[in-house]
């Protein structure tokens, strides 16, 4: 027999009540995060956006190191040793608030920190993650480079044996972070294949010049790396990983990441649209009244959630130590996809206001183009999963 409690009300931001599969710690987590973004970031981002700049970046750095949230999954040296599902519920509100600033945690922990932390020296790591979890030191991560993105097993940065030194030569692109970084975790060419650096980011040969002219994360600090006889000692180099194994596990600590920020923009948007159709009139009514408004509200809720629950559901395996990088694939392939679908539905609700900085629509569509394409083009998760599917390998012709 079923009981005669009726259901929790309907509620338009939760429509599947996915709250109620949360914890208390997942919660104040989001809730954290949430109200960190809305009092710091939110009235500001807008314009940090317009500029192109993101000036605060060492500041908000050291206040989001302030309340955990730099390399928030890791274990020990200062870090907060969350779940995966409450990293991924940060990311989610970060990435709300715009990808650009979800984009220098993300970096900084998932891939800078994590390389540190999985593969670095216990020097590497004491000197480094402390510093790195409080936010008084920056890192980025070089893989990336201007002839090798989805290919980086043929990059052309090589670090070279000389006496007891290493000498690194290169260029890396699109770092996120780069020119404020302390240290640079970069990946090159060595006679034992490829190998992972930590370079102090002050070392003789090492700059990082500013990326400008982008339409997209404009409220992020995007550099090229420079190495130029950049001269390290044998204990710069990662001891405990050799091949493209390092740079890869690294990438899908970011990509996990993804699958729940890219929830967040959409999330944003949606949220915008319906408060915009509710308050709008036109021929005498509400937008929402419509019913063709209505069927773009309903949609856009269907994929935002949809695409909550297979994040949550990922998260979990992860928890439970079962996540399998094909699943992140289908993650990330997935929500940043639906994501930009959402974002344009929301984008012609809102008519021409849709393309004002007034509401971040606009904003959160051009950064999810750069989401499409980093830790892994759309292609290369398609890829991988057809590799899954099939057992046969497509990427090269």
């Amino acid at each position: 027999m079923t009981g005669t409690t009726p259901p929790p009300p309907f509620r338009p931001h939760d429509p599947l009540d996915l709250d109620s599969l949360l914890s208390p710690e997942e919660l104040t987590i989001r809730d954290t995060v949430r109200t960190f973004c809305a009092d710091r970031i939110t009235p500001h981002i807008a314009d940090w956006f317009e500029r192109g700049e993101l000036p605060v970046a060492r500041e908000l750095a050291q206040e989001m190191g302030k309340i955990g949230l730099l390399g928030m999954h890791l274990e020990g040296y200062g870090c907060a040793g969350t779940s995966a599902v409450g990293y991924g519920l940060a990311c989610l509100e970060l990435e709300a608030c715009d990808s650009g600033i979800r984009s220098l945690v993300s970096v900084q922990g998932s891939l800078a920190m994590f390389a540190i932390h999985h593969f670095g020296s216990e020097e590497q790591k004491q000197q480094w993650l402390p510093r790195m979890a409080a936010g008084e030191a920056i890192g980025c991560f070089g893989l990336t480079e201007p002839d090798h993105g989805s290919d980086p097993g043929s990059m052309r940065t090589n670090a070279r044996r000389e006496g007891g030194d290493w000498v690194l030569n290169g260029r890396k692109m699109w770092i996120t972070n780069g020119s404020i970084a302390d240290v640079a975790v970069v990946w090159a060419q060595t006679d034992d294949g490829i190998r992972g650096f930590v370079v102090p980011t002050t070392a003789p040969g090492f700059t990082a010049p500013l990326m400008h002219h982008k339409m997209s994360l404009r409220a992020s600090v995007t550099s090229e790396l420079v190495l130029d006889d950049v001269r390290l000692p044998a204990s710069a180099a990662l001891p405990d990983v050799t091949g493209l194994r390092g740079p890869l596990s690294c990438l899908g600590e970011a990509r996990y990441g993804i699958v729940w920020g890219s929830v967040g923009a959409a999330r944003s948007s949606l949220e915008t649209a319906l408060e915009y159709a509710g308050s709008r009139e036109q021929f005498g009514r509400p937008l929402a009244g419509f019913q063709l408004t209505q069927a773009k509200l309903a949609d856009m809720a269907l994929e935002v959630h949809q695409a909550l629950l297979l994040a949550l559901h990922l998260g979990r395996l992860k928890d439970n130590g079962r996540l399998r990088a094909e699943q992140i694939s289908f993650g990330k392939l997935n929500n940043v996809r639906e994501a930009l679908g959402v974002c344009r539905t929301a984008r012609t609700i809102l008519g021409a206001n849709g393309i004002s900085l007034e509401y971040p629509v606009m904003r959160h569509m051009a950064n999810l183009e750069s989401v499409l394409t980093y830790e892994g083009t759309a292609e290369m998760h398609i890829l991988a999963l057809g590799k899954a599917l099939t057992g046969i390998p497509a990427f090269r012709g």
